[in-house]
C-alpha cells in the first residue's frame, strides 16, 4: 500500500475512535446535565432506588412473610403492630407490598431489558443489512404493532398460562417491535456516517462495526427506551395478575392485592388504596425519569 494510502487509512480509523470517544463525553456530560437541571428526575430516580432497596431487604423491614397468615387478625385495620392493616388472610399489608415490589419490579426490569436486546439486535440488522433481512424483521414488527398491546398480551397469556416466567415472554414477544423500529432508524443514518465508512475502508467486517460503532451509538436511545418501557411493564403485569392472568397466589403482586382487596373496597380500603398507590408512585417515576433523560439525551431536544 504506497504510504498516502496508509496515511489515510491511519487517519479514518483514527477518526473512528475520536468519535465514538466524543459520543461517551457527550453522553456523560449530558448525564450530568441532567442531574444539575432536572430535580424531578433526580427526585424519581431517588424514590425508585428507595423502593428498590425496600424490596431487596424486606426481610430487615418487616418480622412478617408475605405468606405468614393470622386468621384472628384478619382485616384489621392500619395499627402499631400491622402499619397497613391486614388483608382477608390476617397477612401484614406492609409485608405483602414490600415482597410485592421485588415482583412489580423484576416483572419491570426483566421483560423491559430482554425486549431491550431483543429489538436492539434485530433493529441494527434489519437497518446494517437491508434487503431480506429488513424486510423480514419490518414485517413481523409491523404484525406485532398492529394489534393493541394489551389485547395481544392477554390472547398470548390467555394461551401460555399464568406464571411470572410467561409473564417475562409475552412482555418480551409483545415490546420487541417498537425498540427494533427506533434502532433500525438510528442505524439507517449512522452506517453511512463517517465513522462507519471510515471502519469499512480499513476492512473491519460488518458484525463488528455493528457491534463496535453502530449500538455504541444508540445507548443514548436505548437508554430512553429501557426507561419507559419498565412503567409500561410494570402497569400490564398489574392488569394481568388483576385479571387472574399473571402472578398466582399466594405470591404478592400489587396487582393481585388490588384484585383481592377490590371485595372489602368499602370495609377495609386500604387492600385496595396501598398498592395502588405504590404502583402508582412507581409509574410515575420511572416516567419523569425517562422524560428527563429523553431532553437531555434526545438530539432533537439540543440547543443548536
Amino acid at each position: 500500500m504506497p504510504l498516502s494510502g496508509r496515511k489515510k487509512t491511519d487517519a479514518l480509523a483514527s477518526l473512528a475512535l475520536q468519535s465514538q470517544l466524543g459520543e461517551e463525553i457527550r453522553f456523560r456530560d449530558r448525564l450530568r446535565r441532567l442531574a444539575r437541571e432536572n430535580k424531578t428526575a433526580v427526585v424519581s430516580a431517588a424514590l425508585i432506588l428507595v423502593m428498590a432497596l425496600a424490596a431487596v431487604f424486606a426481610p430487615l423491614l418487616t418480622p412478617y412473610g408475605e405468606k405468614d397468615m393470622d386468621l384472628l387478625n384478619r382485616l384489621s385495620p392500619p395499627s402499631a403492630a400491622h402499619l397497613l392493616g391486614t388483608d382477608e388472610g390476617g397477612r401484614d399489608v406492609l409485608a405483602r407490598l414490600l415482597y410485592g415490589a421485588r415482583i412489580s419490579l423484576l416483572v419491570g426490569v426483566v421483560p423491559a431489558l430482554l425486549s431491550l436486546l431483543l429489538g436492539a439486535l434485530l433493529g441494527v440488522i434489519a437497518g446494517y443489512r437491508g434487503g431480506w433481512a429488513d424486510a423480514l424483521i419490518m414485517r413481523a414488527a409491523d404484525i406485532t404493532l398492529a394489534f393493541p398491546s394489551m389485547l395481544l398480551t392477554m390472547v398470548v397469556m390467555y394461551a401460555l398460562g399464568g406464571g411470572i416466567g410467561n409473564v417475562f415472554l409475552t412482555l418480551t414477544l409483545v415490546n420487541w417491535a417498537n425498540v427494533a423500529r427506533v434502532v433500525r432508524a438510528q442505524t439507517l443514518q449512522l452506517k453511512n456516517s463517517e465513522f462507519a465508512e471510515s471502519a469499512r475502508i480499513t476492512g473491519v467486517p460488518s458484525r463488528v462495526i455493528m457491534r463496535r460503532h453502530i449500538l455504541p451509538n444508540c445507548l443514548p436511545t436505548l437508554l430512553v427506551l429501557f426507561t419507559l418501557n419498565i412503567p409500561a411493564s410494570i402497569l400490564t403485569e398489574s392488569s394481568l395478575s388483576f385479571l387472574g392472568l399473571g402472578v398466582q397466589p399466594p405470591y404478592a403482586s400489587w396487582g393481585l392485592m388490588i384484585n383481592t382487596g377490590r371485595q372489602y373496597l368499602f370495609n377495609a380500603p386500604w387492600l385496595c388504596f396501598v398498592p395502588g398507590a405504590a404502583i402508582m408512585l412507581i409509574v410515575l417515576a420511572f416516567n419523569f425519569l425517562g422524560n428527563g433523560l429523553m431532553d437531555v439525551l434526545d438530539p432533537r431536544q439540543q440547543k443548536s
